[in-house]
């Protein structure tokens, strides 16, 4: 019922949507759904696919109904203040850990800081991968640190995370060996242009990046500088056709060119790299 439903209402991946929803209305697994396709649904399972279908069709984004988004193979839940994790921020923690593969001096112990981390989404990713880093998330929003804290405590990193309430990186002080950020990049003129799942979903200012799209930027990048340790590295998400001035103000920052920016999968370049010049 939900597939055809999503079909007729123009709905994609229609059948992928269904079968997220039909599991968590149910509480099954794909194993699950395919061995239970006879059994009859109780009063309260199909209260909850109602609910479910009626969400999705007047836009809602799946993760939205669910509560969560996998991210770089994590399960992190979500909030109102929170970004839905996508798999073009992937591309920042692909380029932060080729350029660590490229540091044969670089110590384990890196400290990162993930500026305006919504969800926790980046900085888990990355302490997901080098088991003894540490590392900050910084954001203005304090739903979204909660969010974010309460999924460094599910997934097993609160001992090598914490989260701070700040603008960008004004609470931070020290030097890092890593900052990476996905900053709201789109231009004001644009944002009633978006995809309704983003535009009335995802929190504006998480989305909004002034008239060209590069005010964070534009504080993001001198403060990374500042903290960055030397040889230390800043990565950014970037929007459409934003990589050559984010590669300008890294420039002007005294940060040069740590590598090619690195493409998502429609080849446009996502994650812009900067390192921090050594001693």
């Amino acid at each position: 019922m939900l597939t055809t439903t999503f079909k007729q209402r123009g709905i994609e991946p229609a059948e992928l949507d269904a079968r997220l929803l039909a599991g968590a209305a149910l509480d099954l697994d794909l194993t699950g759904l395919i061995t239970a396709g006879t059994r009859t649904v109780t009063p309260d399972e199909a209260t909850s696919l109602q609910s479910f279908m009626q969400r999705r069709v007047t836009g809602e984004p799946v993760a939205r109904i669910l509560g969560s988004k996998e991210f770089w193979g994590l399960p992190l839940q979500l909030s109102p203040a929170t970004l839905v994790p996508r798999p073009d921020t992937e591309t920042v923690v692909e380029l932060a850990l080729e350029l660590g593969r490229d540091e044969p001096d670089a110590k384990p112990q890196r400290r990162i800081v993930d500026i305006g981390t919504g969800s926790g989404a980046i900085l888990l990713a990355l302490l997901s991968e080098w088991r003894e880093a540490t590392g900050v998330g910084t954001d203005i929003s304090v739903m979204a640190l909660q969010t974010a804290s309460a999924n460094s405590r599910r997934l097993g990193f609160a001992p090598r995370a914490s989260f701070v309430a700040c603008n960008y990186t004004a609470a931070l002080s020290g030097l890092f060996d890593l900052v990476v950020s996905n900053p709201p990049y789109i231009r004001s003129s644009e944002i009633a242009e978006l995809d309704r799942e983003v535009r009335d979903y995802d929190p504006l200012a998480a989305l909004d990046g002034g008239a060209d799209g590069l005010d964070a930027y534009r504080a993001i990048v001198p403060q990374a500088a500042r903290l960055l340790a030397p040889g230390g590295v800043l990565v950014v998400e970037a929007g459409c056709g934003q990589s050559g001035p984010i590669s300008q103000l890294m420039s002007a920052a005294g940060l040069m060119s740590a590598a090619p920016p690195k493409a998502d999968l429609a080849g446009i370049p996502r994650a812009i790299a900067g390192r921090k010049p050594p001693r």
